[in-house]
């Protein structure tokens, strides 16, 4: 066949992937950010300001899921029983995440705590789990035959909780961002206070990460610090530091929309940065995603069904925003309908 079907489901599921860390980590953010905020009243405009988006947002996680599943069933099969534990646990979050957005505004005074805790928790430990799961995916799996040989720990390591924590502040610092950009008054000041924190430590995890990542894998080392890859891939690294600083003058100068559209060219960057470091690799370091992929026919078939459900997702996905534009403030705080 000319045109590379492994290729253009490689493209699906990395789109998808990124569509879900997008959209879904501003919720996530928020749920982050929940034990913080400034009172009650404001965590409750702090929900509902993705309250009637949050659930559309999963929708690529499952595309992800699904795609991978039908498009590489090999990388399937080796990355599940590898990662069982975190995926089990960050699903398990989503569960509580999602209870809470459904019974906090229903709940008495007395008791709204539990579902606050519910979503904070729910949020965090499944931005944690996340963490965990690409922190082990960039540093390889043990596999003999096509067969996952390792431990039921080895995504425990140093660097995946690193990765962990580092996904925690990025996940924080794109829902403040959404705060930023949805709030006003009281709430809007605490967000812009929070993200000056946020921010140099965002960026710290970025700068380990990009060290920490060559210097255990001499094959990423060679890919970014030859020549002249070196200067091919400058403009990734220059432009994320591009984007920091006006992330930082846009906090300056209290710019509403600007600090989330910088947070999302920060996370298109580091996930840029980490396809090159991985490519063309779908189970590190030994399969590719032409080992992994399923028969031409099986993925042609697939690719007919996404060319038609993934314009419906697409659609509902920007009307849903649009009908729910604009900004809330401390009279938005009853719940949705």
């Amino acid at each position: 066949m000319l045109v590379d079907l492994t290729l253009i489901w490689a493209g699906v599921i990395a789109v998808g992937v990124f569509m879900y860390v997008l959209l879904d980590g501003f919720d996530l953010g928020i749920g982050i950010l929940f034990p913080f905020a400034p009172d009650s009243e404001a965590r409750g405009v702090m929900m509902n300001t993705v309250a009637p988006i949050w659930d559309g947002n999963e929708t690529w996680l499952v595309l992800g899921g699904v795609g991978l599943l039908a498009a590489f069933p090999l990388a399937y099969s080796v990355l599940l029983p590898a990662l069982y534990i975190p995926i089990l646990l960050m699903l398990v979050a989503l569960i509580f995440r999602g209870v809470a957005f459904e019974f906090r505004f229903k709940a008495q005074e007395e008791s709204r705590w539990i579902w606050d805790v519910s979503f904070s928790g729910g949020s965090a430990l499944c931005t944690f789990m996340q963490g965990v799961i690409l922190g082990a995916f960039i540093q390889g799996f043990e596999v003999e035959g096509f067969t996952y040989v390792g431990g039921l720990f080895d995504w425990l390591t140093p660097f995946t909780i690193m990765t962990g924590l580092g996904l925690l502040s990025g996940y924080a610092l794109i829902g403040v961002s959404w705060i930023i950009m949805k709030t006003m008054g009281d709430i809007q000041d605490w967000a812009f206070d929070i993200a000056k924190r946020l921010l140099p430590i965002v960026l710290g995890f970025i700068v380990i990460v990009s060290l920490w990542t060559p210097l255990t894998h001499g094959e990423i080392a060679a890919r970014w610090f030859t020549w002249p890859n070196i200067l091919l891939l400058s403009p990734v690294p220059i432009a994320t530091a591009l984007l920091a600083v006006a992330y930082w003058r846009s906090l300056g100068r209290r710019s509403d929309a600007v600090p989330f559209l910088c947070a999302i060219g920060l996370f298109l960057l580091s996930y840029l940065g980490l396809a090159i470091s991985l490519w063309p690799y779908v189970v590190p370091p030994d399969i590719s995603i032409w080992d992994a992929a399923s028969s031409e026919d099986t993925q042609l078939f697939l690719l007919l069904g996404v060319l038609l459900v993934l314009p419906i997702i697409l659609f509902y996905t920007a009307w849903t925003y649009w009908v729910f534009r604009g900004k809330l403030d401390r009279g938005s705080a009853e719940g949705y309908h």
